[in-house]
């Protein structure tokens, strides 16, 4: 008999399952992905995927719930120590080596959600992960005195940023991953540790020839 019809314990087949339907939705995208492709790869069934997941919705559900619960607690193990500088450098690294080592992941996240809650979307991640590290920028600057009321704005820059140069490195797959983190980093410290108690914008130095919003008549 072919492998087609081999038989795997229920945890091992939905383990499989899991694994080739990244691949497939990290390759084709969720609309691009059918049943019959992920049976097709796996070597099962049909009926198979839909009684352990009810169908692409539901296989694709799980993957995305998987790889966000593992990014976040990446995230979370990262920052759980050190110097508030140590925690960013951790923070960044562990986001962009995933990046690295999950790639299928990371394309299955960054892609839009067909999901018909929040929960799926890249911007559901961020927001999980700006969260707790946001826990560690009120800790600094409660510590500095500056205002905790700003944390969020930090946390979703620092994580905004960092996604953003995922994204950047996924196509270009260079400079190492070590030493985009180490710049990343550098950038983000270096311009929290020179915050001002209370930042102002510098509308009245704007350079020869660029009009401030109020004063462009244009129709």
């Amino acid at each position: 008999m072919g492998s087609r019809s081999r038989r795997l314990p229920a945890s091992e087949r939905r383990a499989q399952l899991i694994e080739v339907g990244r691949s497939v939705f990290a390759k084709h995208g969720y609309e691009g992905t059918s049943v019959e492709e992920i049976a097709k790869r796996a070597k099962v069934s049909k009926p198979i995927i839909y009684e352990h997941f009810g169908g692409k919705e539901g296989l694709y559900a799980v993957i995305v719930d998987r790889e966000m619960d593992y990014v976040v607690r990446r995230i979370s193990e990262a920052i759980s120590s050190g110097s508030p500088r140590e925690r960013v450098e951790r923070a960044s690294f562990a986001f962009l080596s995933y990046v690295r080592d999950h790639p299928d992941g990371f394309a299955v996240l960054s892609q839009d959600s067909p999901l018909s809650s929040s929960r799926g979307t890249i911007s559901s991640l961020l927001n999980d992960m700006a969260e707790r590290v946001g826990d560690v920028f009120v800790s600094a600057l409660k510590e500095a005195g500056y205002d905790t009321k700003a944390a969020p704005i930090y946390a979703n820059a620092l994580i905004g940023m960092v996604t953003f140069v995922g994204t950047w490195w996924t196509d270009e797959r260079k400079p190492p991953i070590e030493e985009v983190a180490k710049h990343i980093s550098a950038l983000a410290w270096m311009g929290l540790r020179h915050l001002p108690q209370s930042p102002k914008l510098q509308g009245d130095k704007l350079p020869s020839g660029v009009l401030k919003p109020e004063d462009d008549t244009r129709s």
